[in-house]
């Protein structure tokens, strides 16, 4: 009995570990086959809490994760390119989408796995085009999600004779609620609702659990899929917190609703089967996607109740900065070339405010090492790509326009200003790896190193805002404040330079250190340099 114990472990521990390997390749793979498409369709088609449903069905279903939709979801919250409004949408389509998975395990091919992971190896291995590889990936993953459901299910086969076993299924008949803590309790562990769902179509396609035992459990794999946006949502905004809280009473309220309707719902599932003619794991399938599409249709219209809700759970100021341009209307374009340049110019400011903020946040991460200064510099340098390529484009439909010469100069030095200003944005990037390799590297810098680090960084940030102001208000006094001080940032990096080659002399300073010192000034030296290009536009040089 014991070898069998130790088969049953074994195979079942194995083919979850592919199954859930197999998860990650397919999600993968698809997502890379799409390209930045997904988070692009979040962004577009959430205008209304409608179209967020049908956004969150589409990038659930090719990123095979409803865990990874709302983690997404939560950072677009964060960066402020989407309301909570338009989230709780996301977040209920995701919900549906993932049921993909399952109904995908219900077309019963577990006998061709092998052959289907043989074609995505092929795909992986003999092929240098990076498409054909990502189709690859997504065919072996798809075996794989095969392979692993045939080991586990012939793994949880002997539990059908454990009496342990049968006297916990009966418990489960009788007592629903035990089945929704057992479902929520393994896919917080296994932290994907998918593998405990093709779990349970396992056992009961085993006949190792009744329909009125496998149901609740499922509700509980909905709640406890929703861990995973909560911890991505530790640390970030309110409005991120928010959105999290937001997947997790949608999936306890509709498991509520269920729970009292179990019977007729347990009902309809049956009839479904006898009906449609299901295999065991379809039916799983089926009832999954009900439970979904039903509390979907049910809560929708309290989206904004839902809102209140959390907005009450989770007190405290929405300090969200919108990402989105503000002033780029293309009414303005029609009506007048010159108003429509004073509205991309103060977009333009505000970019440059969101590069000084990068920065600052940037400082902050270097001198603390706390991950949500980090995590803000790169959501506003995501930002400042995205005005980059709005603004761009606002910039060009004005010059199909007939401008004056002054407005075509101004036209040019908003051009201008706007590449730079993205430029500042890659840089303090860099300076954001930079540190992440001193993090996971434990590389120490002196107390020198840092104190020389901050100066240049004050320096560095008070050009840039000088900059920006200079920009806005046109005035030559400031923009040549900013040449004069963009000199003393060279000095200071030649300085640093010489400082930082005699510690490494007197052996005060790794040879990692030094690289991650220099690196960082010569990006912030560089920063300077784009500063006062921003300034020569001023100046008219």
């Amino acid at each position: 009995m014991e070898i069998d114990i130790q088969t049953l472990i074994f195979e079942f521990i194995g083919g979850l570990g592919i199954f859930l390997l197999g998860i990650k390749f397919m999600g993968d793979g698809l997502q890379k086959s799409a390209g930045d498409r997904l988070r692009d369709i979040l962004d577009r088609f959430t205008s209304n809490p409608f179209l967020g449903v049908l956004a969150g069905i589409i990038v659930t279903g090719l990123i095979q994760s409803s865990s990874g939709t709302t983690v997404l979801t939560v950072g677009l919250v964060n960066a402020g390119f989407m309301t909570l409004r338009q989230a709780i949408g996301v977040i209920m389509g995701a919900n549906i989408g993932t049921t993909v998975t399952a109904f995908i395990i219900g077309f019963d091919i577990g006998e061709y796995a092998l052959p289907i992971m043989a074609v995505g190896a092929f795909l992986l291995f003999f092929f240098k085009n990076q498409k054909v590889n990502n189709v690859g990936q997504a065919v072996f993953g798809f075996g794989s999600l095969f392979f692993g459901l045939e080991l586990m299910s012939s793994g949880v086969k002997p539990l059908r004779s454990l009496e342990t076993f049968h006297e916990l299924t009966v418990s489960m008949s009788d007592n629903p609620i035990l089945g929704v803590v057992i479902g929520t309790i393994f896919t917080v562990i296994v932290q994907s609702s998918s593998a405990t769902v093709g779990i349970l179509q396992g056992l009961y396609s085993e006949g190792a659990l009744t329909l009125n035992a496998a149901l609740p459990v499922l509700f509980g794999d909905n709640i406890g899929t929703t861990i995973t946006a909560v911890l991505a949502s530790i640390g970030a905004t309110v409005a991120a917190k928010r959105a999290a809280l937001t997947h997790v009473l949608f999936n306890v309220i509709g498991t509520t609703i269920f729970l009292t309707i179990l019977g007729l719902f347990t009902s309809y599932v049956a009839f479904l089967q006898a009906k449609l003619n299901l295999n065991p794991e379809m039916t799983i399938a089926f009832a999954h996607g009900s439970f979904n599409v039903i509390n979907t249709i049910i809560q929708f219209p309290f989206i904004g109740v839902l809102a209140w809700i959390v907005t009450k759970f989770v007190p405290g100021k929405d300090t969200i900065i919108e990402y989105k341009p503000k002033h780029l209307d293309p009414i303005f374009i029609e009506r007048s070339a010159s108003l429509a340049l004073e509205q991309a110019k103060s977009e333009v400011i505000r970019m440059g405010e969101f590069a000084t903020k990068g920065l600052e946040e940037t400082n902050l991460y270097l001198t603390t090492n706390s991950p949500k200064h980090s995590e803000m510099a790169m959501q506003i340098e995501d930002a400042i790509n995205n005005l980059d390529r709005k603004i761009t484009n606002y910039l060009i439909d004005i010059s199909a326009k007939t401008l004056s010469e002054a407005d075509s100069a101004k036209h040019t030095a908003l051009m201008d200003s706007v590449r730079d200003i993205e430029r500042i944005g890659d840089h303090f990037e860099n300076i954001v790896e930079l540190v992440d390799y001193k993090i996971s590297h434990k590389v120490q810098m002196t107390d020198q190193a840092m104190e020389d680090l901050n100066n240049m960084f004050d320096l560095t940030l008070m050009t840039v805002k000088q900059a920006i102001e200079s920009l806005d208000s046109m005035n030559r006094e400031k923009a040549l404040e900013v040449i004069q001080k963009e000199e003393e940032i060279d000095q200071m990096e030649r300085s640093f330079r010489k400082k930082h080659i005699i510690r490494m002399n007197e052996g005060l300073c790794s040879a990692s250190a030094g690289i991650v010192f220099v690196d960082i000034i010569s990006n912030l030296e560089r920063i300077g340099d784009h500063a006062v290009n921003i300034a020569e536009e001023v100046l008219g040089d």
